[in-house]
């Protein structure tokens, strides 16, 4: 038998796995899946979300976009990228105008990578398109088999790489019918058990909630909910103060499921639709004695801009108010 050619790789031997009944044809349906995915999100496509830009560059400019202190070895190695090809986009964006690079702190010789106000505005509205060709995607199915293929999907990522699971194992949707009296009644449970707040705040909790649907305006407004399970375990709602400005409000992640970055999840997804929107600034009024949500708003870029003292609910608390400049 004739060797390869010498520019071909060799095959590397078969593997063990091989032999176990059945995974050959399961290799073949997953192929078969990936090449109906790749071509239902448009991943085939010269110019993704009707944009120049190439599947792996919107994923770049979406890290970029909704993250912070990243560095080019960071993004390589959680992306599996290239590092010659990372490179070579890296630059073309920079010579865009769309990034700049700063110093890392720690570190010199690392530049953290952000996006520029030239390259956010590039961005939004490739944002706005990839949740709208989303929405009409599972918009073509009953609400239970939305349900159905989006616990499928998070089945998947689950099995395929267990670590990253967290804050993903939640189901992130809009509200329905249900949710706003759950929204009310958790905050008014919750508050009461872990701050001894009284009933007068689970009333404010319901003042806002009930504003927010009987105003509801969905060009410019929404509400997440968190689900797990089928049960509810979070929240946070963005409202609109001007044309400019919108309100992050009602934010709170059930104890059963803290501590897998839930809230963070639902504090960047109301960023990033109030960036879609052309928002300037997103604002919030918490409390001081609020420790966990002001790490997450910290975390997010949000500036405490204000304080004062005020005797609400029963307590003394030190109310603060603070910003976001999008």
């Amino acid at each position: 038998m004739p060797r390869p050619p010498a520019s071909l790789p060799h095959l590397p031997p078969p593997s063990p796995l091989a032999t176990v009944p059945g995974l050959a044809a399961r290799a073949q349906a997953m192929r078969r899946f990936n090449r109906f995915y790749t071509r239902q999100i448009g991943a085939l496509r010269e110019g993704l979300l009707q944009s120049p830009y190439s599947l792996t560059q919107v994923r770049l400019l979406y890290e970029l976009a909704h993250r912070d202190g990243l560095s080019a070895t960071t993004l390589g190695r959680e992306l599996g990228l290239d590092g010659g090809y990372l490179s070579r986009t890296l630059a073309g964006f920079e010579k865009q105008g769309l990034l700049r690079k700063a110093p890392a702190p720690a570190d010199a010789r690392q530049n953290i990578l952000s996006l520029t106000p030239k390259g956010r505005k590039l961005f939004a509205p490739l944002e706005q398109r990839s949740q709208q060709e989303a929405e009409a995607l599972l918009g073509a199915l009953a609400p239970p088999a939305q349900a159905r293929l989006v616990e499928a999907m998070q089945a998947i990522e689950q099995l395929v790489e267990p670590g990253a699971a967290g804050a993903s194992s939640c189901l992130i949707r809009s509200h329905q019918p249900g949710d706003i009296g759950w929204v009310i009644s958790r905050h008014g449970a919750l508050y009461v058990q872990e701050y001894g707040w009284d009933i007068s705040f689970e009333a404010l909790v319901a003042e806002i909630a009930g504003r927010f649907i009987s105003k509801f305006d969905p060009q410019w407004e929404y509400c997440w909910i968190a689900e797990r399970d089928g049960v509810n375990v979070g929240s946070v709602f963005l409202v609109r103060e001007s044309k400019q400005v919108a309100k992050l409000r009602l934010l709170i992640v059930d104890p059963a499921a803290r501590g897998i970055k839930l809230g963070q999840r639902l504090v960047d997804e109301c960023i990033r639709f109030a960036r879609s929107k052309g928002y300037r600034k997103l604002t919030l009024w918490t409390n001081d004695c609020l420790h966990a949500a002001r790490r997450i708003y910290q975390e997010a870029g949000f500036v405490l801009v204000k304080e004062e003292k005020h005797h609400s609910f029963g307590v003394d608390l030190v109310g603060q108010n603070w910003e976001l400049k999008l």
